[in-house]
């Protein structure tokens, strides 16, 4: 990986073109480099990342517009434009647009780790069927956790 270049990355754009489509979610790519990525990213209503851990990798969000529901170790939360959600490496959390409206949000994580690669592979997935992206992501560094009992 190459060290962080000067620069701007403009608005609606990501580095070299890049744009990702993510679980149903718009991923554009702003920055990369070893300690730090960020994208920002557009979740149209009703979609959702399932509960998962960055065992290596602190992450944040911060809401553009829309409101997230939240489950964080287990609990609900919710943030909206202005907040920012900060999610240190080890919890477990999942991400939910439960509304009618986009969410509109800017992520960053630190260290990039294998993020960058796993977010290029689930994008090239011929599906992006769950057990495929769960073995994808464990592969990356991201463990998805089991689904609650009934669900």
């Amino acid at each position: 990986m190459q060290p962080m270049s000067a620069g701007i990355t403009k608005a609606g754009t990501g580095i070299d073109g890049i744009v990702w489509n993510i679980l149903g979610q718009t991923y554009v790519p702003k920055q990369v480099s070893e300690t730090s990525m960020s994208w920002h990213a557009t979740f149209p209503p009703g979609t959702f990342v399932p509960p998962h851990i960055h065992p290596t990798q602190d992450e944040f969000i911060y809401m553009l517009e829309g409101r997230f529901d939240l489950v964080l170790e287990g609990k609900e939360f919710v943030a909206t434009a202005g907040d920012l959600i900060r999610l240190p490496m080890g919890l477990a959390h999942g991400i939910f647009n439960k509304t009618d409206q986009t969410v509109k949000c800017f992520f960053w994580v630190s260290p990039t780790r294998k993020l960058y690669d796993l977010f290029w592979g689930i994008h090239s997935l011929p599906e992006q069927n769950p057990d495929a992206v769960v073995a994808l992501s464990a592969k990356h560094e991201v463990v998805f956790l089991p689904p609650p009992p009934g669900a």
